[in-house]
């Protein structure tokens, strides 16, 4: 096999491979020998099928699979010989015009990872800020979980009120027509809760059992259901009941109902929650600062491939956002002007995935195979119990799949490292100080990121929208800080979510609604006889 390099422009590479026709039939050979014995033919016994007889019925098929195989195995000699770290899969493309039987010339074009500079980890300095679990935050949360379980009493010859529980049966009808979906028996809707479509719970005000009420209602333009958005309405309602929530206290009952033994029990485990979750705040602080130092001290380089992918990450969530907003073509409009941003953005995410990826393996950070096992039982759990063991397999045979789950963990131990490394200093402050700390973008001018992107969105970007774009849940950074694989050929795990879907994974399990009444609230779907049918609901924010 000949090699002969074509392109080498900063990170750039490209090569042409030439793979001789001999080489690829001599590959057809041995399979030939290797298939021939299990192959049948009417005619002859089994195994004794002439090898001329197989290659005329399958050559042209064991040709393309000797052409695959050499290119494949052409690739990895080309990455081992002259010592590549490809940034993604390299792109391969055979010369237009080949035929099975000629000589084939391979063009293999791809991106190779930068030498990274060691890393400046000497000198870290960060301030931790701490918040002490306030009692009242307790309190307040004991009260969240006692008004979460309302114990509803019957409220005979009442007339319903906000905040009252109304059990009714209902007929949704268009035109004067029913739809599917649209009947339900025994529903309870508590007025008040905002659940349902606009209008429908306010025409609920002052009913009372055995009333007949027709309501009218608009569909929102958006609704889930697409035969019914925009559309005027009807309901034909029978009220069954009527009922008011009666007091919950916070006492030992109310922690037995949760099934727990006692409320110091419950009030304990509340207290960890929250301590939990500050400390939370304040790893997503001081991360942040980390990476902030990182990010300034360092600059080099980066695969555009690689930003480019982290990019359209970043973009289709924006965009998948800006369809929520009150103005969706403002919002967009606004992001497009903040394009450069965005991609400066990305290219932060990718340098800073480098750079914690040299420290991991300069300094011994690894992820155990008992936590790469764990990690992969945890991420099955979201498929069915037939599917466990598929998703399970298709991990562990796909080395992107594998870096995809494993890049977060990584990110993780190698920021606790550089924690240990650094000068802390404590500082207590108030929930309300930490959380506008957090909030605050002072220090992101040049459009430097973390990866909790609502956080760090250009000034601009905020006056357009009052939700906060994220790119992905929680504080980890595989996007912004995905670390190499140990593997130094292996692409990083920049781009694994693609390449990995390449082959199906098992299909997830689909998310059952909470509770009885959430289960009998999609509109588009029939709802069985006596049981709590399809209401009105209005579509779920993002």
């Amino acid at each position: 096999m000949q090699t002969v390099e074509t392109l080498n422009e900063g990170l750039k590479r490209a090569y042409t491979l030439k793979i001789t026709a001999k080489d690829i039939e001599s590959r057809v050979d041995a399979e030939l020998k290797r298939v021939a014995p299990t192959v049948k033919m009417p005619g002859f016994r089994p195994g004794k099928v002439p090898a001329n007889l197989v290659r005329k019925m399958h050559g042209d098929a064991l040709m393309q699979d000797a052409l695959n195989s050499s290119i494949q195995q052409g690739i990895q000699e080309l990455i081992a010989e002259h010592k590549l770290r490809p940034a993604l899969q390299p792109s391969v493309s055979l010369e237009e015009g080949y035929e099975l039987g000629q000589d084939a010339s391979i063009k293999v074009e791809l991106e190779v990872l930068p030498d990274v500079p060691t890393p400046a980890i000497e000198g870290l300095k960060l301030e931790r800020l701490t918040v002490p679990v306030d009692e009242a935050a307790v309190q307040a949360q004991l009260q969240k979980f006692a008004d979460q379980q309302k114990r509803w009493e019957e409220a005979e010859g009442r007339t319903a009120e906000t905040g009252d529980l109304v059990v009714m049966d209902f007929v949704g009808k268009v035109d004067g027509v029913a739809f599917d979906g649209g009947t339900g028996e025994d529903m309870s809707v508590e007025i008040g809760s905002g659940r349902l479509i606009p209008g429908f719970e306010d025409q609920v005000v002052g009913v009372k059992a055995g009333d007949e009420r027709q309501i009218n209602v608009n569909f929102p333009a958006d609704y889930q259901a697409k035969e019914l958005a925009g559309k005027a309405a009807t309901f034909d309602l029978t009220i069954k009941s009527v009922k008011t929530a009666g007091e919950t206290k916070i006492d030992d009952e109310l922690a037995t109902s949760l099934g727990l033994q006692s409320l110091d029990q419950l009030t304990e485990l509340l207290k960890g929650q929250i301590e939990q979750e500050l400390n939370g705040l304040t790893r997503t602080y001081m991360k942040r600062k980390l990476l902030d130092q990182l990010a300034e001290g360092h600059d080099f380089e980066v695969p555009p491939s690689m930003v480019e992918a982290e990019f359209g990450q970043i973009w289709q969530q924006l965009e998948h956002e800006a369809t929520h907003e009150e103005d969706p073509a403002a919002a967009l409009a606004e992001m497009e002007s903040e394009r450069d941003d965005y991609q400066k953005i990305a290219e932060r995410r990718v340098r800073l995935g480098l750079l914690l990826s040299e420290i991991g393996q300069a300094n011994g950070v690894e992820v155990s195979q008992q936590e790469m096992n764990r990690l992969i039982a945890q991420a099955a759990q979201q498929y069915g119990p037939e599917d466990r063991q598929r998703f399970m397999q298709y991990v562990q045979q796909e080395p992107m799949a594998a870096a995809q789950l494993r890049a977060p963990l990584y990110e993780d131990k190698v920021v606790d490292y550089l924690f240990e490394k650094s000068e802390i200093t404590d500082r207590e402050v108030t929930r309300e100080e930490l959380e506008a700390a957090i909030e605050s973008d002072e220090g992101f001018s040049t459009g430097t990121h973390s990866h909790d992107h609502d956080n760090h969105k250009p000034k601009a970007a905020k006056k357009a929208s009052s939700k906060k774009a994220k790119p992905s849940e929680g504080d980890d950074v595989e996007g912004e800080a995905a670390p190499a694989t140990d593997d130094a050929t292996a692409p990083t795990p920049a781009e694994p979510v693609k390449k990995a879907a390449t082959k199906k994974a098992p299909a997830k399990k689909a998310e059952e609604p909470a509770g009885d009444e959430a289960a009998a609230e999609a509109p588009a779907k029939k709802a069985p006889a006596k049981k709590k049918a399809a209401a009105p609901k209005e579509e779920p924010e993002a």
